[in-house]
């Protein structure tokens, strides 16, 4: 049986990318979520005043990883002491948020966070949100897989995919 979770770091892309090379992942659609207009195009995402977060929904198997899991990898792979960015992607819609699926997705991200936020200088400034889904436009979905020699893709998500590979080599799919 799969299970859904949604998460906001910054960058879909960047997000995508780190997940697509997890086990247990059977899917990983970039978009949007926690909007205040349906099926908002990126162009309107981009302004800032959709309330809209660049997120990843991930299909995955609880039976090979399991939502904790997902969220330890989810808070190491961006940071999420920034408020409404990740380095030079600013906005609301580059927020760090998670979308949980369930009340159970819930009370394990408050303990995640409970538990996580001593590990950092800064307070962590994840919010935990409802919202509906709405996939991305399809010249965003596989972004980094399409174009990994894009400048953006060499500066901000290779490393990041870096860091994953260094840190969670258990999970790797690869």
């Amino acid at each position: 049986m799969r299970e859904i979770a949604i998460f906001g770091g910054g960058c879909f892309w960047c997000m995508e990318a780190v997940f697509q090379r997890v086990i247990g992942l059977e899917k990983v659609i970039s978009g949007y979520a926690g909007c205040r207009r349906k099926n908002p195009t990126y162009e309107q995402v981009c302004t800032g005043t959709t309330k809209c977060a660049e997120v990843v929904k991930i299909e995955f198997d609880p039976k090979k990883i399991s939502y904790e899991e997902l969220l330890h990898i989810f808070f190491a792979v961006h940071d999420p002491t920034q408020l409404n960015r990740q380095g030079a992607d600013v906005g609301t819609q580059y927020r760090s948020v998670i979308f949980p699926q369930t009340s159970e997705q819930e009370a394990t991200a408050k303990e995640i966070i409970e538990k996580l936020n001593p590990q950092f200088n800064n307070n962590i400034v994840t919010t935990i949100e409802h919202g509906e889904f709405y996939e991305a436009e399809e010249y965003h979905q596989n972004y980094y897989n399409t174009h990994p020699y894009q400048g953006y893709c060499q500066v901000v998500i290779a490393p990041k995919l870096e860091k994953f590979k260094k840190m969670f080599q258990k999970y790797l799919n690869e």
